[in-house]
Formats: C-alpha cells, sequence, structure tokens
C-alpha cells in the first residue's frame, strides 16, 4: 500500500533528521515509528487494564473483609 502524508515544515525537518542520524530511509522510519506508536498504545491499554483490575482486587479484597467480620461478630 502506498500513503501519502502531508508534513508542516517541522515535522519534515524532524523526520530528515532523524533518517540522517539512524541512516534509514524516510518511509522506514516512518514505518517503525507507526510500529512503535501501535506497541505503545497497546501497552497502555494493558497497563490501564491491570491498573483496572488491581484497585478491583482491592475494593473487593476490603468489603470481603469487612463481610467477614460481621460474620465473624455473629451478626
Amino acid at each position: 500500500m502506498i500513503a501519502t502524508v502531508r508534513l508542516d515544515d517541522n515535522l519534515e525537518k524532524t523526520l530528515n533528521r532523524i533518517s540522517k542520524i539512524v541512516q534509514k530511509k524516510k518511509s522506514d522510519v516512518i514505518r517503525e515509528a507507526i510500529i512503535f506508536y501501535s506497541q505503545s498504545i497497546e501497552q497502555n491499554k494493558k497497563s490501564r487494564i491491570l491498573n483496572a483490575i488491581e484497585k478491583t482486587k482491592d475494593i473487593d479484597k476490603k468489603d470481603f473483609e469487612d463481610f467477614e467480620g460481621t460474620i465473624n461478630d455473629g451478626i
């Protein structure tokens, strides 16, 4: 697939600079940037899910301990 992207002057300069530094074609730099961005999004999503799970586990544990305490009180 061929894709065309319009870059402002700053992005073009940045792309050119990175391309020279890593000694890769601009298209390769763009491909790698897309892959990196995609992986970053996936990792961020996994991290948010794991954080939500941990919060839920902590809340559930507290509720369980409160409930268990109530049962042990004979109520």
